[in-house]
């Protein structure tokens, strides 16, 4: 009894491991569980599969979909929408993301003003090329850390340099980082031609994390696409001003420094009221810069970067360049504060996303149907009779 027992288990082993053989040659067999797949396709692989959550209701955040539901049907959101609840799921970017905007855009623009007084007048601004070349360094330095920090890992930041992918925003955006830290940290060590590319890399470094953003589902970020980028540059260049305001200059140093800081405070100015006009075609969308955090944010962002104008515009006289500088700096960081913040408010409203959507298919004509395939009318009737 025990050794019949003991050959139909044997028998059993055998086939069970025949049928896992031909399931990993591809080919398809009936399995005991019936669902006649490779077992392998349902493995956790790669990357993502070591990845552990000390807190799984930060990382997949579910705490926002009642209160959205339930605001949502008060107000009639329900109809149209997946009964009131957001359509995609929010950013769950910390602080280190748009201080990383910041920094990235600050370094950038510094660059930049590097490379021209370098073409400019090499010797007369040879102070400002070394400060301009030593910010650019530092700055990309900290958006490497704090990117590298928001992903949790070194190693990820190195496996987007294993390829070159044009059509991907952040690809391309890891070897402008990457290139403009190795031309700035040369160009601080005295190398003219480091600098030249360092100063071509910067204002790309300056405006490709706002393409990455534009490039998402999240509406505030899609919908200001157009306005976005030239933001993002104008305020880099308003940041990296700001910065050389802190510092004492000569005479033609201020001269120079005052030149541009005017062109990026006043670009950024215009740049926000461009993005805000932008969302503001589309009501729900434009409710993420009116309301809530990010509301509060955005009108202290304009507000200190007027003040930071103001200061810049004011005579020479005592604290004005401590007063413009840090006005400005407070204004860059809130204003990218807020946009992360508006992205995040903008993808729990699922109005947010579907009515621009439908806006959209609305505005585009139908076209007539050829006539080959327009349905004849019917020869006979019902009762078959013509």
């Amino acid at each position: 009894m025990a050794t019949t027992r003991s050959n139909g288990l044997r028998r059993e082993r055998r086939e069970a491991e025949r049928q896992r053989r031909e399931e990993r040659r591809g080919e398809h067999v009936t399995t005991r569980d019936g669902r006649n797949v490779d077992p392998a396709v349902g493995a956790l692989v790669g990357e993502a599969s070591t990845v552990h959550v000390r807190k799984p209701e930060e990382a997949f955040p579910l705490t926002d979909a009642a209160p959205i539901a339930a605001a949502g049907a008060a107000a009639g959101a329900g109809r149209g929408t997946y009964y009131g609840l957001p359509a995609i799921k929010k950013p769950v970017w910390k602080a280190w993301i748009p201080t990383y905007f910041w920094t990235g855009g600050a370094a950038g623009a510094a660059a930049t003003l590097g490379a021209a007084a370098q073409i400019v007048a090499p010797r007369a601004l040879g102070r400002l090329v070394f400060r301009a070349r030593s910010m650019a360094t530092l700055g990309v330095g900290a958006s490497a850390a704090l990117l590298i920090v928001d992903l949790g890992r070194p190693s990820r930041f190195f496996n987007m340099l294993r390829v070159v992918r044009p059509t991907s925003p952040m690809n391309v955006g890891t070897w402008i980082l990457t290139g403009s830290g190795i031309s700035s940290a040369l160009a601080a060590l005295g190398s003219r031609r480091a600098g030249l590319v360092a100063g071509a890399l910067g204002l790309p470094l300056a405006g490709y994390t706002a393409v990455l953003l534009s490039n998402t589902a999240v509406p505030a970020w899609l919908h200001a696409r157009r306005s976005l980028p030239a933001l993002f540059v104008a305020s880099g260049v308003a940041s990296a001003a700001a910065l050389f305001e802190l510092m004492p200059q000569t005479a033609r140093e201020e001269r120079v420094v005052k030149a541009f800081a005017l062109a990026g405070k006043i670009a950024e100015i215009a740049g926000m009221r461009a993005v805000q006009r932008a969302l503001g075609r589309r009501a729900h969308v434009g409710e993420s810069l009116r309301t809530g955090r990010a509301g509060v944010l955005w009108r202290a962002a304009r507000l200190l970067s007027v003040a930071g104008l103001a200061a810049t515009l004011l005579p020479p006289r005592r604290g004005r360049h401590l007063a413009a500088g840090l006005l400005s700096t407070a204004g860059a960081l809130a204003m990218r504060f807020a946009v992360v913040e508006a992205g995040k408010q903008s993808a729990r409203d699922p109005r947010a996303t579907f009515e621009p959507q439908r806006e959209a298919m609305g505005e585009v004509p139908r076209s007539a149907l050829p006539e080959r395939l327009v349905q004849q009318p019917a020869v006979a009737g019902i009762s078959g009779v013509p």
